[in-house]
């Protein structure tokens, strides 16, 4: 029986509300999956942690790389201060009082208000350094295009991006709380932006 093209687009509609329905969790989750681009690590020169993570995930996890030996230094990224304290400071003594040695880090302190200006002042130190690879930890979400940025920025270095776990990022489930919601909304506009270079 063949519909009529008043009766079959209601029901393409009701096909396609039903496939959302039963579906719906997977396209969420893929919908996270591509702002993440997180890689195992290697050794590498030294190991750069973006600023804005009030939390401390970056910062921890950086230091774990370190006492695993997959590099010696931190170059703390950190972006204004917060109580006339430096982002960078706060993050290093987070990391210190946590037990890890204070050697480990050495501050970048900018005041850069977006991922593209931080990734300039970033290059400009690591080819201060004659850095040739590093590892670059952010949030997990923030991965895929931060990523981006630096390898646009400075395409002769090595980079591998290791993300942090982030807990409103609810292990890629982010859609389950309102925090993770907003992020991800903040970040897919963000990926957006960049992709128009804006």
């Amino acid at each position: 029986m063949k519909l009529s093209r008043g009766k079959a687009l209601p029901a393409l509609g009701v096909l396609f509300i039903g496939c959302i329905l039963i579906f719906h969790n997977q396209i969420l989750w893929e919908a996270g999956a591509v702002l993440v681009d997180s890689e195992s690590p290697q050794r590498a020169d030294v190991i750069v942690t973006l600023a804005g993570d009030a939390s401390g995930h970056r910062i921890l996890k950086a230091a774990e790389l370190v006492r695993a030996g997959y590099a010696r230094t931190i170059l703390v990224s950190g972006a204004g201060t917060f109580y006339g304290i430096s982002e960078s400071t706060l993050a290093i003594n987070f990391a210190v009082s946590l037990g890890f040695p204070s050697d480990y880090f050495v501050p970048l302190q900018h005041r850069s208000l977006s991922t593209r200006e931080e990734a300039r002042v970033i290059t400009d130190r690591l080819r201060a350094l004659h850095v040739h690879r590093y590892l670059l930890v952010t949030s997990n979400f923030h991965t895929a295009r931060a990523a981006r940025i630096l390898r646009r920025t400075a395409p002769e270095f090595e980079v591998q991006v290791v993300g942090a776990t982030y807990p409103h990022w609810n292990n890629g489930y982010w859609w389950k709380e309102r925090e993770g919601q907003k992020i991800w909304l903040e970040e897919a506009v963000k990926t957006v932006a960049d992709f128009f270079r804006l």
